[in-house]
């Protein structure tokens, strides 16, 4: 894609988005969550102690500004811990890992600084509490993502995961009377419901946990987007393509039948998507810095008179603890 002025097609594109005065409805909450920021934090702190290099097991959150930016500063992401040396300092991911993980962790003595969002530790819990009763544990979420991955792997011979209704239509268990089920925590509301509806209807006795699994940030910041979807011409949500939560967002806004975009940042954006856009909403992901927000505004100014609208759905005060080995010493 083109920069904006890089050439003089991409000038002419500029000019018809920037004949109009334009508002930006803004959605808050937006941008990192508490267990987003604990994990970033536990990584930097955890450079400030030990040195370069610290070894990362897969992105410590689903954002390519916040990896690229630790990378710089002495983070080494890997995909698995074959990669780590012996002996090593290892962090684990904001999306936390199977047990088996944590097990070769311990077997080749790796220094291990835990950073899995303690609300994806509750869904561990969970799915080992119902296991361990004898349930079928229905997992829903997106197969391949990381939170899934160590979500299956705490009880994988009593654990099936279900992706969407068709799955859950078509699902069939050896003991349909005692079943349980959770959620991936970076879903959204609409799309879980549905699939729970399917589920019950297959298995009238179907147990939900005990609150709901699906994180609050994640609910806010959907929350937030309602707020501003209908009234904007387009959405933008700022967040990076495997960020699960910046995903649903982009779906909820098409599903109120508002078009809309997910950016990395202002770069990403296309003048031609402004054309004719007077009023436009502006969100990002629980794992987008708040300085691609900035950043966003900053290029829209660019294009003509701007007027800033904050929307707020929620107030956030959540904050969780570092993990032990991180925290500084009173």
């Amino acid at each position: 894609m083109r920069l904006t002025g890089e050439s003089p097609a991409g000038r002419q594109k500029q000019g018809k988005a920037a004949v109009m005065q334009r508002t930006v409805l803004l959605a808050a909450p937006r941008s990192f969550c508490a267990g987003v920021e604990r994990a970033i934090e536990a990584v930097e702190r955890t450079l400030e102690r030990r040195g370069a290099p610290v070894y990362v097991r897969k992105q410590i959150v689903h954002n390519a500004h916040v990896v690229n930016d630790l990378a710089g500063r002495g983070a080494v992401f890997v995909d698995e811990l074959d990669e780590v040396p012996d002996g090593a300092v290892v962090v684990f991911s904001a999306h936390g890992v199977s047990p088996a993980v944590r097990d070769e962790a311990a077997r080749r003595g790796l220094d291990v600084v835990d950073a899995t969002c303690p609300l994806v530790t509750k869904v561990h819990s969970e799915a080992r509490r119902f296991a361990g009763r004898g349930d079928t544990v229905v997992l829903i979420g997106h197969a391949g993502h990381e939170e899934v991955e160590g979500t299956m792997g705490v009880a994988p011979e009593r654990t099936v995961l279900v992706q969407n209704v068709d799955d859950a239509a078509a699902l069939e268990l050896d003991d349909p009377d005692h079943v349980t089920y959770l959620t991936q925590t970076t879903l959204s509301v609409e799309e879980t419901s549905s699939i729970v509806e399917a589920l019950q209807e297959r298995f009238p006795g179907l147990k939900p946990p005990p609150s709901d699994d699906i994180c609050y940030a994640t609910t806010n910041r959907q929350q937030a987007l309602r707020r501003i979807a209908r009234e904007a011409d387009i959405v933008l949500v700022v967040g990076s393509v495997n960020s699960s939560n910046s995903q649903r967002l982009v779906e909820l806004a098409r599903s109120l039948g508002t078009v809309a975009h997910l950016i990395d940042g202002a770069r990403h954006i296309d003048p031609v998507w402004l054309e004719g856009a007077a009023t436009i909403g502006l969100t990002a992901g629980a794992s987008a810095p708040e300085r691609l927000v900035d950043e966003v505004i900053g290029h829209l100014r660019t294009l003509g008179p701007l007027t800033i609208a904050e929307r707020t759905a929620a107030t956030e005060d959540v904050h969780f603890a570092l993990p032990r080995n991180v925290r500084r010493k009173p």
